[in-house]
């Protein structure tokens, strides 16, 4: 059961709570994470010391802001001219003349020519905050890092171990890489229906167990943090990985800001990983569709370099915008100067999650997260909340939200919603307050809702009965979702959110898997990416 015993019976969410800023530091937590961050055994102080002084700088935001400031005559593309008051007049009406004048393509002298260039310097700037050998900007958002990262470590072995609650991106790396894919399980929360992480004894059991079966993997795909925050025990996943002599590749997509406040899980680099996927605009504060892809130091570092270097130029666009990459740029150096910024939004999730201790309509998901061993250290910057007993699915509650409260939540579920706050932001938790404790209200004059057939189960996977890429390629028809089941897919069809993968090219198609993806196709706030309709009435299977 979720904890509830802070809880003062009949206080309301929006009440004032006095005493709500501190999170449990670094040196209260337990598990493998507290060690492993070697954050609590310096002090914030030795924390500090971690970024050196250049940190301070953003070499390639600031080379852009110095050419839009040059007011060159520009006869090359972008075909605005990096002039707000001539060819950009429409960009400069809907953006700002900023927005133009700062979208400089890339081959600029003094930009990104050279191997000395600013945008060189920042993404050196990059590695060193994350604490990796070697960092990437990108610009088509962390599914290009997944994408990435397959087609590298292809060139280490074609089989990898994935976990099964892999991103979507990862499975389309797979299938341009042509890895051959095995798959473990993580944790799962059965009545949220929440996929967590992946423990090291876990791992170490599937890698054996493909191993012993002469289907040695050389990598391992894991996901830390959740779409919930829990957060894996990732210096145990690299050295169960690297003892099995595959390198490990962290999906931190949603732990960009991980490592720069000493109240913050570590990153990943930090901790072994060889790659790390990070979504830098998702909490760490660059412009949407921005992200990074990390080469950590581990043992397979020298191997990987190249590999990804090379990859990394067959999934970029030859047209990066300058724009997001030097909010990349811009986000990483306010992360670095920015410990007191992040404590305040630490302080303000904690407030909220008190004031939702303080309400028995509401629990905070997380605060049962020690139920289950996989998860060592939670992001405080989530706040999953089980709005279950309102009688009424987080769906509704989220709609209600979003159209009565301009209020916009992460996501929801049957029996949850997700709030997440920026690592440089501080929201308005009183008014996020006072709109939920409406709606709660709201719920209650209402009754609960007429709920229908219960929501299915998280289907277990079909048999793999052909390789990923042959069934992607091969000849194949639609046929209507009933008829499908049986049959081998073609596509692979994923939930959102939170856009795992239920079923991949080459895989048996279950009943179970049919009437999964069409319930969630039906939800108010649900869609399956890779479905050939909407509402999954057809599926592509091969021929």
């Amino acid at each position: 059961m979720l904890h509830q015993d802070s809880w003062t019976p009949g206080t309301r969410i929006d009440d004032d709570v006095p005493g709500s800023e501190a999170r449990p530091g670094p040196d209260d937590r337990t598990g493998p994470s507290a060690a492993s961050a070697g954050i609590s055994a310096t002090g914030e102080e030795a924390f500090a010391r971690r970024f050196s002084a250049e940190q301070q700088q953003a070499p390639y935001a600031e080379a852009i802001e110095r050419f839009g400031a040059s007011e060159p005559l520009s006869m090359m593309v972008p075909g605005h001219g990096n002039d707000p008051d001539d060819g950009g007049a429409h960009i400069a009406q809907l953006l700002g003349p900023r927005a133009a004048r700062l979208d400089v393509p890339l081959m600029i002298e003094g930009i990104d020519l050279g191997d000395d260039s600013p945008l060189v310097d920042a993404q050196r700037l990059a590695a060193e905050a994350w604490g990796a050998r070697r960092s990437w900007f990108l610009t088509n958002g962390a599914s290009q890092a997944n994408r990435t990262a397959a087609i590298a470590v292809r060139g280490l072995g074609e089989r990898v171990l994935i976990q099964r609650s892999m991103h979507s991106s990862f499975t389309d790396g797979v299938l341009l890489a042509g890895l051959i894919p095995s798959f473990v399980a993580p944790a799962i929360d059965a009545h949220h229906g929440i996929a967590h992480g992946l423990a090291p004894d876990a791992l170490d059991a599937a890698l054996t167990r493909e191993s012993e079966a002469g289907r040695a993997v050389s990598s391992v795909y894991v996901v830390s943090p959740s779409y919930f925050g829990s957060t894996a025990d990732v210096r145990g996943l690299a050295d169960v990985a690297h003892a099995h002599g595959a390198a490990l590749i962290v999906d931190g997509a949603w732990g960009a800001h991980f490592g720069f406040h000493p109240e913050l899980p570590e990153s990943p680099a930090r901790l072994g990983a060889d790659l790390v996927v990070s979504s830098t605009h998702k909490l760490a504060g660059s412009l949407t569709q921005s992200a990074m892809l990390h080469l950590g130091h581990g043992p397979f570092a020298d191997r990987l370099e190249p590999l990804v270097a090379r990859a990394f130029s067959m999934t970029a666009s030859t047209s990066m915008s300058g724009v997001l990459m030097s909010s990349l740029d811009a986000a990483r150096r306010a992360l670095v100067t920015g410990e007191e910024r992040i404590g305040a939004a630490i302080r303000a999730a904690e407030d909220l999650r008190t004031r939702l201790r303080r309400d028995p309509r509401f629990a905070v998901i997380s605060d049962g997260f020690g139920e289950f061993p996989d998860i060592v250290d939670t992001d405080p910057l989530r706040v999953p909340i089980d709005v279950s007993a309102l009688g009424r699915s987080g769906h509704w509650v989220r709609g209600r939200m979003i159209r009565e409260h301009g209020v916009y939540l992460e996501m929801s579920t049957a029996t949850s919603v997700v709030a997440v706050i920026g690592a440089l932001r501080t929201p308005d938790v009183a008014r996020f307050s006072a709109a939920l404790d409406q709606v709660a209200d709201e719920a209650a004059r209402l009754g609960p809702e007429e709920r229908g057939a219960a929501f299915p189960e998280l289907p277990e996977p079909g048999a793999l009965r052909l390789l990923p890429r042959d069934a992607y390629f091969g000849a194949s028809e639609i046929v209507p979702a009933q008829e499908a089941i049986g049959r081998v897919s073609a596509d692979t069809l994923a939930a959102y959110p939170p856009g795992i993968p239920n079923l991949l090219p080459g895989e048996e198609i279950t009943a179970e898997t049919v009437k999964f993806l069409r319930a969630v196709a039906a939800s108010p706030t649900g869609y399956v990416r890779g479905a050939v309709d909407a509402a999954v009435d057809g599926i592509r299977v091969v021929s």
